[in-house]
C-alpha cells in the first residue's frame, strides 16, 4: 500500500504512520534499526529497492529524504510518501521530498520519524559529503555508509574521505571486494612459505574499489603494489585481476565476466565464480556491522596516498 501526502510536514508523517498500525496493523514492529537514505531525485527507486532487499535480513524503518537542488529561496514545502505492506519488502518506507529550503534542515525532517531506542545507519547512495560523519544526517547514525563510485571525481573524494574517516564510516567500494579479499587470502594459504616480490591489480584508473584492494594488499603483505589500467591491451572496468608475484612462481587471478580463472604455481588451473556485487548485496553486509570497521579504517587511512 502506499500513501501519498503531499505538503505535509514531519509530525503529520509520524501521526499517520500510527494511524496505520492502529487501524489494521499494517505496519509490523519488530524493526531492528532505522535506514536513513540521503540523495536525490533521480536516485530514490534506486535506493528504495536495494534497501528493501536488505530490510529482509535486516527489518527496518527505511526513511529516504530526497532533495530536488532547487535553490533554497524557491517554493518550500515537503511531500512525502509511505509505503507498507507488499510495496516495502519487510519494512515501512517513508519518502521526503524535500523542496526549496524544506531541504536546509535534513535533521528536522527525519528525527520525528526515528524508531525509539533502535540504531541509526546513514547510506548515501550517490554524491555526498566526504565527511559523513560532520553531516546533518550523519550526526545522528553510529554507521555511515558512502560510494566512492558514485561520486564525480572518486579518487579526490577517496583521498578526502581518508582525511576525515571516523569510527562507523564504511564505503561501498569497500564492501565490493569481499568476495575478491576472501578468494585471495584463500589461495595465498597455500603459498604461505614463498616469498612475496612483486604485486599487480588490473583495475580502472577510476575505481576506488581498485585502490582499495590494492592498498589492503600492500599494508598485508608488505610490498608495493602496482595498478595496472589494461587487461591484453583493452582498459578495463572496476577490476579485473590480480597477480601475485613469488620468488619462485606467481598467483593470477583473472576475472572475465562473473568467472575468474586461477593460475597458479603448484596447482592445476582452476575456476570460480566471482560475480560483480550488487548494491543490495553491498547494503546487507554493511548493516550487519553496527560498529567500526577496523579493516577499512586501517586501509583507508594508512593505505591511501602510498
Amino acid at each position: 500500500m502506499i500513501v501519498d501526502m503531499p505538503n505535509t510536514t514531519s509530525s503529520k508523517i509520524g501521526k499517520k504512520l500510527q494511524d496505520l498500525r492502529e487501524s489494521g496493523g499494517v505496519v509490523a514492529l519488530g524493526r531492528v534499526l532505522t535506514l536513513l537514505i540521503e540523495t536525490d531525485f533521480a536516485h530514490i527507486e534506486e535506493a528504495v529497492k536495494a534497501a528493501n532487499s536488505a530490510s529482509r535480513l535486516h527489518p527496518s524503518r527505511i526513511i529516504l529524504l530526497a532533495d530536488d537542488d532547487e535553490p533554497h529561496g524557491a517554493a518550500s514545502y515537503l511531500d512525502a510518501e509511505i509505503r507498507v505492506g507488499g510495496d516495502a519488502g519487510a519494512s515501512e518506507v517513508v519518502i521526503l521530498k524535500a523542496h526549496g529550503a524544506a531541504a536546509s534542515n535534513p535533521e528536522s525532517l527525519v528525527m520525528g520519524l526515528l524508531l525509539p531506542d533502535a540504531p541509526v545507519v546513514a547510506w548515501w547512495p550517490s554524491s555526498c559529503d566526504p565527511n559523513p560523519s560532520q553531516s546533518a544526517i550523519g550526526k545522528i547514525a553510529t554507521r555511515r555508509i558512502v560510494d566512492s563510485a558514485e561520486q564525480a571525481d572518486a579518487p579526490a573524494f577517496l583521498a578526502e574521505f581518508a582525511k576525515h574517516y571516523r569510527p562507523g564510516d564504511g564505503d561501498m567500494a569497500w564492501t565490493r571486494i569481499t568476495l575478491w579479499r576472501a578468494q585471495i587470502a584463500a589461495l595465498f594459504d597455500q603459498h604461505l612459505n614463498r616469498k612475496v616480490s612483486a604485486i599487480e591489480v588490473i583495475g580502472s584508473d577510476l575505481s576506488p574499489s581498485a585502490e582499495l584492494l590494492s592498498n589492503w594488499l600492500e599494508l598485508r603483505l608488505g610490498v608495493a603494489v602496482k595498478i595496472e589500467h589494461k587487461l591484453d591491451g583493452e582498459n578495463v572496468e572496476g577490476i579485473a585481476g590480480v597477480r601475485i608475484h613469488f620468488t619462485d612462481g606467481q598467483l593470477e587471478i583473472i576475472r572475465h565476466g562473473e568467472v575468474a580463472e586461477i593460475d597458479q604455481t603448484g596447482a592445476p588451473h582452476s575456476s570460480v565464480l566471482l560475480p560483480r556485487r550488487s548494491n543490495q548485496d553491498c547494503l546487507v553486509e554493511d548493516m550487519r556491522f553496527l560498529g567500526e570497521d577496523e579493516v577499512f579504517g586501517e586501509v583507508l587511512t594508512k593505505g591511501h596516498g602510498r
